[in-house]
């Protein structure tokens, strides 16, 4: 068994420890760091479980399964606190997800496959089209934003007319790269994941009905657990001295993709940076074009007011990660300057982040 299997399997002691905190009443701050230590290799079964039903499935329904539950974890923690009514850390949670993917994990990739690799190169056409996809989905978040300050009085119930069209023609781009990846051009993407089938080819196909269970029982464990982090996400914040944005652009962003984070530098040490930067890349477009949607569309069915209005300066903070992105992604090469390049980007933001005032009652 690897050192990362034992890890999380010591991890999963933290679902009792996280409830019994809850119901002993150990504080707060003890039941939002053993809520998040929970999910960690929660997270990391359910993208095993994932895989493993794709397997057996085949590669359309397969793909279209990864894609999916791709970033469960992260709409799971996204749909409680939507419901909670913390819409302000539900949108911080969608900025940090991208800027997370987009500078910390490809960053890190970026940087610790450089030191084994002087050079590592990766498919340029599918960087420049998914480079595209994230560009739409700035201009899309960025317009109802926009609209706000410069149109004076305008009403909310206008905002989120608006959000809800936005969403319905993002999640409508989303299925269509859907189409794109896995029906008419699959050969842009399957010369990145040769190698990795060749090498993981199973002997024989997994127990599709113990993988479905696992899936099912993460989900519920997440959706728990979940629910424990965001009822002590106020109370906890305060008391380690931060803000809720900063909390949900950091912190909530990297308990949810800590497992997904792992895999795409993983493979990256292994000179697979195809596969790393789908990974990474790949996941800022799903919380861009479908998450963010999805999650506006559920805040309707809801009765909570989630709208693409965001925090100026995350919008801010998403430009600034894709324009540096995809400049450094648009040659289809990579070395560990260009990692150290990402993760100084993420860094500088955190920082502006931590030391941001308290902003829109955000605390």
């Amino acid at each position: 068994m690897s050192g990362k299997n034992i890890l999380f399997l010591v991890l999963l002691l933290f679902i009792p420890v996280s409830i019994a905190a809850h119901y002993l009443e150990w504080g707060e701050l003890t039941v939002f760091i053993t809520a998040g230590l929970a999910i960690l290799p929660l997270a990391a079964w359910m993208g095993t479980a994932t895989e493993e039903v794709a397997v057996v499935v085949g590669p359309t329904l397969g793909g279209l399964l990864n894609a999916t539950f791709g970033n469960a974890t992260e709409l799971i923690i996204a749909l409680v606190a939507l419901n909670a009514g913390l819409v302000n850390v539900v949108k911080a949670s969608i900025t940090g997800s991208i800027i997370g993917n987009l500078l910390l994990v490809m960053g890190l990739s970026m940087f610790l496959g450089g030191l084994r690799y002087k050079e590592q190169t990766f498919q340029p056409v599918v960087a420049r089209v998914n480079a595209s996809s994230m560009n739409l989905a700035v201009i899309a978040i960025l317009l109802p934003t926009a609209m706000k300050f410069t149109a004076k009085g305008i009403e909310e119930k206008t905002l989120q007319d608006l959000s809800l069209a936005v969403a319905v023609v993002l999640i409508l781009v989303y299925a269509l790269t859907l189409l794109f990846s896995m029906k008419t051009h699959t050969y842009l993407y399957e010369v990145g994941m040769a190698e990795t089938d060749e090498e993981e080819t199973h002997l024989k196909k997994p127990n599709i009905w113990l993988w479905t269970g696992v899936l099912l029982v993460c989900t519920l464990l997440v959706a728990l657990e979940s629910e424990l982090l965001v009822d002590s996400l106020e109370v906890a914040t305060s008391e380690l001295g931060l803000t809720a944005l900063f909390t949900g652009v950091i912190l909530v962003p990297i308990i949810g993709n800590a497992a997904e984070h792992a895999t795409a530098v993983t493979v990256a040490m292994k000179d697979k940076m195809d596969l790393s930067v789908s990974v990474a890349v790949g996941s800022s477009m799903q919380i861009a074009l479908f998450v963010a949607p999805f999650l506006v569309l559920a805040g309707w069915v809801l009765g909570q007011p989630m709208d693409l209005n965001f925090n100026p300066f995350e919008l801010v903070a998403v430009a600034v990660a894709v324009l540096i992105a995809n400049s450094i992604s648009s040659d289809g090469k990579s070395n560990w300057l260009e990692g150290v390049l990402l993760l100084a980007a993420y860094a500088v933001l955190g920082f502006a982040f931590y030391f941001l005032p308290v902003v829109n009652g955000m605390v």
